[in-house]
């Protein structure tokens, strides 16, 4: 029996596609069938490099065409950072479910926006963090459930690396447009050491250090979780490259050495504890890009939830604008807890 498949097309060009093309078509329940492109010719280009032997793709130069495609079923949006909230509402209008790219949106109204529109047209719509579909992460959750190192007390997630020439349109825009290391790079350590406490942020402190553009190139800060629970976030385009995230409890410590994995990677994790246990497990190569869009596929085809809500998406957005608030006005910001 073949096996159902969900039809998606891709909304842009953008270098995500060296990874996320060739995961929609590994992927088991899913089919590229369309790619768009404003670039004349870019999105017949990028799929012959990323995808070359699909047949029966269709290629536009206009993303109001691709969005028209009644053969497209769910829709990748990896367009610039400012442009998520408009292209994702256009794709829930036109009756198509969503994947976006980090971040979802640069405000939470948009986000708020984008819930009701998705409810209304009865279509499912989610973040596009990838890293949370590896393996990897279900083991560092499975031995924090088996209190391998007690109450959670601190996390620290740091993200980096070296700002190439080729990747400078990060730093165009300001930080209020999508720019700098927080939307892209920062965004990543704020969901991942949000995930592992149990309450919301009470408050946020940050610093940062900015270029002409008003983009950020570094960033770090803590987060106030209360009751002396902190969670600490570095990331920058000026530093050598760096994934990771550290978890410390009571009883000891996990350490994720390397968040961002590559197909072929060896995923590494290490965890002690103070009765003085020690432990490096090496875990199996995973392609977390073709898990996410498998994932997502199974979410609509069988109508069920997908593992990133939009309130998820919502309260990630809400302590990056605060931490973003903290840097620019040099005070600790308050959330609501």
């Amino acid at each position: 029996m073949a096996i159902k498949k969900l039809h998606w097309g891709i909304l842009g060009a953008a270098r995500i596609n060296e990874r996320l093309m060739p995961a929609i078509v590994e992927a088991e329940n899913a089919k590229l069938v369309a790619v768009a492109s404003r670039r004349p010719g870019a999105a017949a280009q990028v799929l012959a490099h990323y995808a070359p032997h699909q047949q029966q793709v269709q290629t536009y130069d206009r993303l109001e065409d691709l969005l028209d495609d009644a053969d497209v079923e769910a829709v990748y949006v990896p367009l610039a950072n400012h442009e998520h909230a408009k292209w994702v509402l256009r794709a829930i209008e036109r009756g198509k479910h969503v994947l976006c790219e980090k971040p979802m949106a640069l405000t939470v109204a948009d986000i708020e926006a984008i819930q009701q529109a998705a409810s209304k047209h009865q279509v499912t719509v989610m973040e596009g963090f990838m890293y949370r579909f590896h393996p990897q992460h279900a083991r560092v959750q499975e031995l924090l459930d088996l209190d391998t190192i007690g109450e959670v007390r601190s996390v620290r997630a740091s993200y980096s690396f070296m700002m190439r020439p080729a990747r400078l349109y990060r730093l165009v825009e300001p930080v209020a447009r999508g720019g700098g290391a927080m939307w892209d790079i920062g965004c990543y350590a704020i969901h991942s050491l949000r995930k592992f406490f149990d309450q919301p942020p009470l408050a946020v402190t940050a610093l940062a250090n900015y270029v002409d553009s008003g983009a950020d190139i570094t960033t770090s800060g803590v987060v106030d979780f209360g009751g002396g629970k902190f969670a600490h976030f570095d990331f920058s385009f000026e530093r050598a490259r760096r994934c990771e995230y550290e978890i410390i409890g009571t009883k000891g410590g996990i350490k994720c050495h390397t968040v961002w994995q590559l197909p072929g990677d060896v995923p590494v994790i290490s965890w002690w504890t103070e009765a003085g246990l020690q432990c490096e497990e090496r875990l199996p190569a995973a392609n977390h890009f073709r898990l996410e869009i498998e994932h997502f596929s199974d979410g609509v085809l069988q109508g069920k939830k997908p593992l990133l809500s939009l309130e998820d998406a919502k309260a990630n957005c809400q302590l990056i604008v605060a931490a973003m608030q903290s840097a620019a006005e040099g005070r600790v910001v308050k959330l609501a807890g």
